[in-house]
């Protein structure tokens, strides 16, 4: 097929041919991207649970998002091998299983960076009126509604997510007529899961920056609303691509020479959830001290567990020195 459909990362019309170092060198990316990601958001999760010391809104916000870059990456194995073997192999109802926690955790991302925008907005803006919303309790509520939103907005997912008959590929088969199925959907999905989110995203930066060129905030505020915007940032840069070539897929029929930029497209997007386990330990001095803690005291019990046999004795972390932040 020359038309590159795409919705969601595992839901495109796929090439029907790759060059054999394509069809190896294309998976091996996808590998690594999703060893990383999961990796990465593993110690964030580990980190946010194990080494926090007060249960903070924003890192419950970043705790549902890490959960949900985690989930997202698990979509990539069975997309790897489907591009490797030009066919779906795995049957329709993992098929279904597999789109839907593709889209829905895909939603679940930026409704959370979402979440966190409005919220690095209370916190600069209205510090005083929006300290009950502000509220671990709420915060996990708000998130509990996130999710529940996602499932809704992604059920056209679960319901039409089949292994498409022609070529064998894991897709979405719309009922007739197909193509105004298909195009209502595109403009479905990146109305709601990417332009009017990004949308209440800038607007909330735009009254920070006012807020806070007109009055002294916090170095602490400072940099975690920092941190946000750069997250938010790297989102948009990841993902702006893959929605941007949803709009032009419906302009224009795309010729197969583009496959190229269909696979660099999808590795980006999927990339995002890699990106921010790395964006937290350069940004946030909290996050870097936990991943230290973490890592530190994964490395003593590897040498007290190589060296219980031959010595005793105390057993210090030297690979990571402290410093101050």
């Amino acid at each position: 097929s020359t038309n590159l459909f795409l919705c969601f990362n595992t839901t495109k019309d796929i090439p029907t041919s790759l060059p054999g170092l394509a069809g190896v060198f294309i998976p091996l990316i996808y590998g690594i991207v999703c060893i990383v990601g999961l990796v990465g958001n593993t110690l964030v999760i580990h980190v946010i649970v194990n080494y926090t010391k007060n249960e903070s809104v924003t890192n419950i916000y970043i705790l549902n998002l890490a959960i949900a870059d985690e989930l997202f990456m698990l979509g990539l194995p069975f997309l790897a091998v489907q591009n490797a073997l030009l066919s779906w192999p795995f049957g329709s109802l993992m098929c279904r299983v597999v789109m839907t926690v593709d889209a829905f955790n895909q939603f679940t991302s930026i409704f959370c960076l979402t979440v966190m925008s409005v919220d690095r907005y209370l916190a600069v803006v209205h510090p005083i009126r929006a300290s009950w919303w502000r509220r671990p309790h709420v915060a996990k509520a708000i998130s509990a509604t996130v999710w529940l939103v996602s499932f809704v907005v992604v059920l056209p997912v679960v319901v039409f997510a089949d292994v498409l008959k022609d070529d064998g590929n894991c897709s979405i088969v719309w009922p007739e007529p197909a193509e105004v199925w298909k195009t209502s959907f595109i403009v479905y999905t990146c109305t709601v899961g990417f332009f009017c989110p990004l949308l209440v995203i800038s607007l909330c930066y735009l009254l920070i920056i006012i807020k806070t060129t007109s009055s002294r905030r916090r170095r602490s505020e400072r940099k975690i609303t920092r941190m946000v915007v750069v997250v938010v940032a790297v989102f948009v840069f990841c993902w702006l691509p893959f929605y941007a070539l949803n709009i032009l897929n419906l302009l224009v029929v795309l010729p197969g020479d583009f496959r190229g930029l269909y696979y660099f497209v999808v590795v980006l997007s999927y990339a995002n959830s890699c990106a921010n386990p790395i964006l937290y330990g350069f940004l946030s001095d909290n996050f870097k001290r936990g991943f230290r803690k973490a890592l530190c005291r994964t490395s003593r019990k590897v040498k007290n567990n190589d060296r219980a046999a031959t010595e005793t004795g105390e057993h210090r972390c030297t690979f990571l020195t402290p410093k101050h932040d």
